[in-house]
């Protein structure tokens, strides 16, 4: 990728540093439907995921290669340890990639030399070297990143830098790993290697952040503005412990405040030229997306994409929204793709006028998965009158992006009521194909509905989140159900959209844990940058 100095390239990391996020593990189907999103969405790179972990994560960002990597797509990364078993791995998964990168890292802070690698700096230097000239054997696009460099020495990063790019990187990240850094204190790090590193007009500067102490959106705007070109983000900000940099929240502050911006990227303030290559109507799409399949809800007051982000509930605000949209409203909700709740198809509508719709949408489905969807469709128009795109994308989210089908629930059955002990009788299929019917008692009718589960299903597990939430307004709205479970440390979801909450939440842990019985119980390994 040239250097161009007078855009933002956009690095998504959703598929990689987004997926440890606790319960958010996607199967390798999942994974290909985000990252047509993401190619739908504009980003100029994906970061598929750490080929060298498992063979699980080694399949996903082949197949991400494969089918997304094309020569119009974006550029298909893959992360590697400093470490050749983990390039060589990184090489061989990204082949079938029109336009391939290899990221790979090493820590450079004194802490995590002495504690984490015990290695000593000179041992640190060469390795980096050595590393990303093996990488450079492989692909003509290499990214190098120092980690936790924001705690790293600075003369001592500098020489790391150097020493990578006369090895071949074209690209040089800056991570602040544990998200410690403040935004001034950013901004200079990031000068500071624009002006000490002698050969960083060979690659392009890079940041990475976490956002443990809210700060990643406003450390990466300073990094803008001292020289960085390259943003790594994830959609919605998902990531270990408190996230990453939210790519809507980056990209649409880059929008909204462009003229600010321009002068920094060698811009005249006027221009209205776009600082990235983002198609914004995709974001909010894209962040369903995401939290539909990661099981991660959205906070309701979250910008850009949260429920609230355009209401107005203030009387003085609604009075000034009314008479005109600019005075509490610095964007449009039509720029991130949210439009007005229309009515757009009813149970007389045909299959071809669904297909049409769910097109215009973005979803491109096989006949198979038509079907499913339609079934579905056709089940929720008879139930529910008014049919929006938002019950559109939940059915097909809920039909199309399940978890694998191991258990199959067949029948839920409820009987509840203020002077009666709630009972739920369920009926599943097994794996090996048997039917079994079972039943409990419980505090409510979801936690009977959970126990008789349980009894059918036999997997030890752990419910530590339950959540619903409406897709639209009424009473005849679909209920989204978001839950996850917990076995030893690992942490599995399961969501499902239903008029019927009872059997959402019945669907959506019978997803949880067939999540879990699918994964066999194992643990897949996981690296953070």
């Amino acid at each position: 990728m040239d250097n161009m100095a007078d855009r933002i390239i956009i690095l998504d990391t959703t598929l990689r540093d987004g997926e440890q996020s606790p319960g958010a593990t996607l199967n390798v189907d999942e994974k290909l439907t985000i990252a047509r999103s993401l190619a739908r969405l504009g980003v100029d790179i994906i970061e598929a995921g750490f080929p060298f972990a498992s063979p699980g994560d080694f399949e996903a960002v082949q197949q991400v290669a494969k089918t997304v990597g094309t020569e119009s797509g974006p550029v298909i990364c893959g992360l590697a340890r400093a470490i050749k078993n983990d390039i060589k791995a990184a090489a061989e998964a990204l082949k079938p990639a029109a336009k391939a990168r290899i990221h790979t890292f090493i820590s450079t802070s004194d802490i995590h030399l002495k504690y984490q690698l015990k290695k000593s700096r000179s041992e640190v230097l060469a390795i980096a070297e050595e590393m990303v000239a093996y990488a450079k054997s492989f692909v003509d696009d290499v990214e190098f990143s120092p980690m936790d460099a924001g705690r790293s020495d600075s003369e001592y990063l500098y020489q790391v830098l150097e020493r990578a790019i006369a090895a071949g990187a074209t690209t040089i990240n800056i991570p602040d790993t544990v998200g410690y850094t403040t935004p001034t204190e950013f901004g200079e790090l990031i000068g500071g290697i624009k002006a000490n590193v002698p050969n960083i007009d060979k690659a392009i500067i890079s940041v990475h952040g976490h956002n443990d102490l809210g700060l990643a959106v406003a450390n990466f705007l300073e990094a803008i503005k001292n020289g960085a070109r390259q943003l790594e983000c994830t959609i919605n900000g998902i990531g270990e412990r408190a996230g990453n940099t939210a790519l809507e929240e980056v990209v649409m502050a880059l929008v909204v405040r462009r003229q600010y911006f321009n002068p920094f990227l060698g811009r005249n303030p006027e221009s209205t030229e776009p600082l990235t290559n983002i198609d914004t109507k995709q974001i909010y799409k894209t962040s369903r997306l995401v939290s539909n399949l990661t099981g991660i809800g959205v906070q309701p007051n979250k910008a850009i994409v949260g429920a609230n982000a355009f209401a107005h509930e203030s009387g003085i605000h609604q009075d000034g929204v009314l008479k005109n949209k600019l005075t509490y409203e610095i964007m449009d909700a039509q720029s991130i793709g949210l439009t007005d709740n229309q009515i757009i198809l009813g149970k007389h509508s045909g299959r071809n006028a669904f297909r049409s719709r769910l097109q215009e949408l973005g979803y491109q489905l096989s006949e198979t998965e038509l079907n499913k969807a339609f079934i579905r469709f056709k089940d929720t128009a008879d139930k529910k009158k008014e049919i929006t795109d938002w019950d559109l994308e939940a059915i097909v989210n809920d039909e199309i992006q399940q978890a694998p089908e191991l258990f199959r629930l067949e029948l839920v059955q409820v009987s509840c009521g203020d002077r009666a002990k709630p009972t739920a009788t369920v009926t599943i299929r097994t794996p090996e194909g048997e039917e079994l019917t079972d039943a409990a008692i419980g505090t409510g009718p979801v936690d009977a509905v959970y126990k008789a589960i349980n009894r059918v299903v036999k997997v030890p597990n752990e419910l530590i989140e339950f959540s619903v939430q409406s897709v639209t307004a009424g009473i005849d709205a679909i209920g989204e159900v978001t839950i996850r479970l917990r076995y030893q440390d690992r942490v599995y979801s399961g969501h499902a959209a239903n008029t019927d909450i009872i059997t959402a939440s019945a669907r959506a842990y019978i997803g949880a844990l067939n999540r879990l019985y699918g994964a066999g119980l194992k643990h897949k390994t996981k690296q953070t940058v």
